[in-house]
């Protein structure tokens, strides 16, 4: 076993749920189990064990873009998703903390990699087949709110089966009205 992934594990799971103040090398030696000195043989410093971080995130969103092309319905898409609940909440860390130029530099490559996989299905989920365009549009923005609205609470089975619902609804009502209805944020 590499001696790095205990601590990118600990790493991976405290940035996903808090952000990168969380990331403190006296904490993660206490989770992992190891002495300071230990990180810093391993990682040299804290920028490096966060280079690290979003590099082992990009490996994980490449799994996940993987499976998400595979997905054939809307229910299979979902099981993709809870199984990688912890790289979606390390994404919207990222998309909360862009400021720093890595994470939203790897925040930018995560969607790269996600969109072309996520819009044949997600085309088909909002039924804009014919209108690649603006299913696109339609997806890019959903991310960004999907990212804003996540927490560990609130991503589960039932809320993104709602969140889906009131996307779907939303596309037709634009189809039917050519306007978009008021969105509250609410599930």
């Amino acid at each position: 076993m590499d001696p790095k992934q205990p601590w990118m594990d600990h790493g991976y799971r405290t940035f996903a749920y808090e952000g990168p103040t969380g990331l403190k090398v006296e904490r993660l030696a206490r989770q992992v189990g190891k002495s300071k000195s230990s990180f810093y043989h391993l990682f040299a410093d804290l920028s490096l064990f966060n280079s690290d971080l979003l590099d082992y995130h990009l490996e994980r969103a490449a799994l996940m873009a993987e499976r998400e092309s595979q997905s054939e319905t809307e229910d299979e898409l979902i099981g993709v998703i809870m199984d990688h609940k912890i790289d979606l909440l390390f994404n919207r860390q990222l998309r909360f903390h862009r400021e720093n130029p890595d994470f939203a530099k790897c925040f930018t490559a995560v969607n790269q990699l996600s969109v072309p996989a996520l819009l044949p299905l997600w085309k088909q989920i909002i039924d804009l087949r014919e209108q690649s365009y603006l299913a696109e549009l339609v997806l890019l923005l959903t991310l960004d709110n999907f990212f804003l609205q996540i927490t560990d609470q609130t991503l589960h089975e039932e809320w993104l089966k709602g969140y889906m619902r009131n996307i779907r609804q939303m596309v037709r009502q634009f189809k039917q009205t050519g306007n978009l209805p008021q969105m509250d944020g609410s599930v």
